[in-house]
């Protein structure tokens, strides 16, 4: 856009009948882009693309990184073992759909997530991943895609098993997704996934209320929810920050899901 401004010719008027140029007219200088902390040219997607890499050099070396393996290891493999239980009540399968970093009870390495079903060799967890953000400007959001990349290797979740929307994706973005093999929704789903009894892992961070509402409206039975995790935003933050008469309005199934 800029580039096509500045390639427009210039306008030029006579001022009086001497036809001088006036002041006020004359061509304005280049006025250099802002630029800002966050921000990055989006250049083409073999930048994008080592950016990326680098950024995976950078999480995997990061207290950061073996922290929340630890953690997402702890939840998954509880997960899996409950996986093979028989199915139980709603409140009894409400713990699974967020990380509890206070959980103790597995052993299990950090770096040997359970993904795939034991001895057959395929996939056992699917992935969704809404609103990461426009990761080829924004660093944050870049670090939020490599966690993504890297937390789909560890679970051995295949990358064609994973899914993503941002309605803010450039065509680049869109490019670079398609070229690391995920898949791109074509459609704002706005939360409404039903997992259709397939064990999902949805990667929210920092999504709107309303997501995580809709998404539990779309799988709100107990075999359902029993197959979900969601990395994202604690319900109980979402349920301090709120009136309880706007939660109950609003987002009903978030306050559904702190009812006794």
């Amino acid at each position: 856009m800029a580039a096509a401004a500045a390639a427009a010719p210039e306008s030029w008027q006579a001022a009086g009948p001497r036809k001088r140029r006036s002041a006020a007219r004359r061509p304005r200088r280049r006025q250099a882009a802002p630029r800002y902390p966050e921000a990055e040219f989006e250049a083409d997607s073999g930048v994008v693309l080592r950016r990326i890499s680098d950024a995976e050099k950078d999480l995997l070396i990061s207290d950061f990184w073996s922290s929340a393996l630890e953690t997402i290891n702890k939840c998954l493999t509880k997960h899996l073992e409950q996986l093979k239980a028989p199915v139980g009540t709603l409140s009894d399968t409400f713990g699974n759909l967020h990380l509890d970093s206070s959980s103790d009870e597995s052993d299990v390495a950090p770096d040997s997530i359970p993904g795939g079903t034991l001895g057959t060799g395929t996939c056992l967890w699917k992935c969704v991943c809404y609103g990461i953000g426009n990761f080829a400007t924004c660093i944050i959001a870049r670090n939020q895609l490599t966690f993504l990349l890297l937390l789909l290797e560890k679970c051995q979740i295949p990358r064609s098993h994973c899914w993503v929307y941002d309605p803010l994706f450039s065509q680049l973005e869109i490019d670079v997704l398609n070229t690391l093999g995920v898949t791109v929704l074509s459609e704002n789903e706005e939360g409404k996934r039903s997992i259709r009894g397939e064990a999902t892992i949805f990667y929210m961070l920092h999504c709107g209320t309303a997501l995580y509402n809709n998404l539990l409206w779309s799988n709100w039975s107990v075999d359902a929810l029993s197959k979900m995790v969601i990395l994202g935003n604690s319900f109980k933050g979402l349920e301090e920050r709120l009136l309880a008469r706007i939660l109950q309005k609003n987002y009903p199934y978030i306050a559904k899901y702190h009812s006794p």
